[in-house]
């Protein structure tokens, strides 16, 4: 896998960028001027990052994976989240009941477009090949299994699965403990000049 370089970094136009970000020579940008990206970030192969997306800090956006967000909404990523192989986050859909037309090249005025943003939160997680529709947000330290649809918000510290995703089970809590000790490590190794956000709960 080919990362760009700082300097070609800096060519995309992105909204700001932080320290320690590694992104494909293969990833793809639309309206990069809206986009944000904090420290320690990395961006794979052939993935589509469009429109308002904010990325924290430590955050991996896997091969394929597609963060689409439109004029109206925002994709919003937490320090030590992740999008896995072949994922989706999407903030806006057509109405597909038959009451309107579809697909962009119809005009507006006869389609019906849902758009809401998408957060997701600390140490959240979207498995491979999962879709996030519109509005369904992921709460801190949740996770949704590979292959799932995921169409309402996920409740903090819950694994989901399935089509539709339904929590199966709590997630554990270590990972918080094993971050402290992690952002501790860093500090004392002085390995990298990263601003990571300080917990406040």
């Amino acid at each position: 896998m080919a990362f760009l370089s700082v300097e070609k970094v800096k060519k995309i136009g992105l909204k700001s960028v932080g320290n320690n970000v590694l992104i494909s020579d293969k990833a793809v940008f639309y309206r990069p001027e809206r986009i944000i990206i904090g420290n320690n970030v990395r961006i794979d192969d052939f993935c589509v990052i469009a429109n308002n997306v904010i990325l924290h800090n430590y955050i991996h956006i896997a091969i394929f994976a597609c963060l689409l967000s439109d004029e109206n909404s925002v994709i919003e990523m937490e320090n030590f989240s992740g999008v896995a192989y072949q994922s989706l986050l999407l903030t806006n859909t057509d109405d597909y009941s038959g009451n309107f037309m579809t697909n962009p090249t119809i005009t507006k005025k006869f389609r019906f477009i849902y758009s809401a943003s998408i957060h997701v939160g600390c140490h959240g997680l979207v498995g491979t090949g999962t879709t996030i529709l519109p509005g369904a947000n992921i709460g801190e330290g949740a996770s949704i299994g590979a292959k799932s649809l995921l169409t309402k918000p996920a409740e903090p510290w819950k694994i989901y699965s399935g089509i539709p995703a339904k929590p199966i089970r709590d997630r554990r809590k270590r990972i918080l403990e094993l971050e402290e000790k992690f952002i501790l490590e860093v500090r004392d190794n002085k390995e990298e000049n990263v601003n990571v956000e300080q917990r406040t709960d």
